[in-house]
């Protein structure tokens, strides 16, 4: 077998009943109890599945279609098999890497981290003074240690050596204690500040992102949820975790705004503040999300600032809305080749969601929710100077905030 979606589709044809109606394939789902259509043509295939709709790849329902096609049978029991459908050779798309830039920001990053988040910390606007009692640390300086140490992934303690050495570069005005660095995440002040720095590290790159991708996911934390399941009549505990929204672009992976909600409330709601907040800084041509931001509101308020929403359909959904929502539905319908080309751009948003998880750790250290939702900032924001440091090398850019 070439792989594991074309023996899946062998055991759905030896397993499943496979019927064609007009044109097209009825293959029942593997695992549920729905169907899906399946068109085959001498030159390319197609499937209503979301393994097709994302990957644009043969599933293993056209495989299966593809061997029923092949194996008919005569009234006598004998096999026919029919050569005229042919399994197309699936080939992964690869793309490029400009190893000479890739090497020179990755041996410079940490100390071109340094530099860019002095550069953009510089804008904080610090608070009055207490006219009473010990100085505060400079608000400036504490963001600065809060966000360098959720980078370094380190705890407090161990990342004192390298906050030294911040101080020894003129990068903080005074070394702060370890504490002092929990203290700034629990602050709720401190959100709108990390919210804000995450908008103008993205602002480098406004003539370069124009096509955008938004979904969510979460991070997780020490702090366990429990709860009585009725059905095993049994308590159940699993991790908690800080949902996040973000809005990327396609080619560089910045983030251009970010919310961050309760655990269960439904991503829909979170989609025109991201889109409206990107809007404000960017020339927006096209957003593309999955199925759960589908509805008429979101199709619309892309429409509205110009731009085209590539924003997946749901198996119900009719377009009977009417408006821009039925237009386009029968895009979609119509051209769901090119319709999903676009749509396919969305992937970019969980590869950024990946790279986040995977340099700046899947886990939130803090234990309260300020804390946690000013920790989870800082991993995007250390993400959008990571990419800025890979984009000097790549496009040589010169990332200037605050302007």
């Amino acid at each position: 077998m070439e792989n594991l979606r074309e023996q899946r589709g062998l055991i759905l044809a030896a397993t499943k009943s496979i019927r064609k109606i007009g044109g097209r394939w009825v293959v029942p789902s593997q695992t549920g109890t729905g169907t899906y259509a399946v068109f085959i043509s001498n030159t390319e295939h197609a499937c209503t599945c979301p393994d097709y709709e994302t990957r644009l790849q043969d599933c293993k329902h056209i495989y299966a279609a593809i061997y029923v096609m092949r194996r008919e049978k005569n009234p006598d029991g004998s096999t026919v098999v029919t050569e005229a459908a042919v399994i197309a050779a699936s080939h992964r798309p690869t793309y490029p890497q400009a190893w000479s830039a890739y090497n020179a920001a990755q041996i410079t990053e940490k100390e071109k981290f340094q530099t860019l988040l002095f550069e953009l910390c510089k804008g904080v606007v610090a608070p009055e003074p207490k006219k009473t009692g010990r100085p505060r640390l400079p608000l400036s300086d504490a963001i600065f240690s809060a966000a360098f140490k959720v980078y370094s992934t380190v705890s407090g303690r161990r990342f004192m050596t390298d906050l030294r050495e911040a101080h020894g570069k003129g990068f903080i005005a005074k070394v702060p204690h370890f504490n002092s660095i929990f203290n700034c995440l629990e602050n709720p002040d401190v959100t709108p500040v990390l919210r804000s720095l995450i908008t103008q590290s993205s602002l480098p790159l406004q003539s370069v992102e124009t096509d955008f991708a938004v979904d969510s996911s979460g991070f997780m934390t020490s702090r366990y949820a429990r709860w009585f399941d009725a059905k095993w009549g049994k308590q159940q505990v699993k991790h908690d975790w800080v949902k996040t929204h973000i809005m990327c672009g396609v080619k560089t992976n910045i983030v251009t705004a970010v919310e961050i909600g309760e655990r269960y409330t439904s991503d829909r709601q979170f989609f025109v503040p991201l889109m409206e907040s990107t809007a404000k800084n960017f020339q927006v041509s096209e957003v593309s999300a999955d199925k759960g931001y589908d509805g008429k509101m979101n199709t619309e308020a892309v429409l509205k600032i110009g731009a085209t929403p590539y924003i997946a359909f749901k198996a119900n959904a009719t377009g009977a809305a009417g408006g821009a929502y039925q237009r386009m539905f029968h895009y979609f319908m119509y051209n769901r080749k090119e319709f999903l080309a676009h749509y396919h751009k969305r992937s970019n948003v969980e590869s950024t969601f990946s790279a986040i998880k995977r340099k700046f750790g899947d886990s939130i250290r803090s234990k309260t929710d300020t804390a946690m939702a000013n920790e989870t900032l800082c991993k995007i924001l250390c993400h959008n100077l990571v990419v800025l440091i890979h984009e000097m090398f790549e496009l040589g850019i010169d990332p200037v905030f605050w302007n």
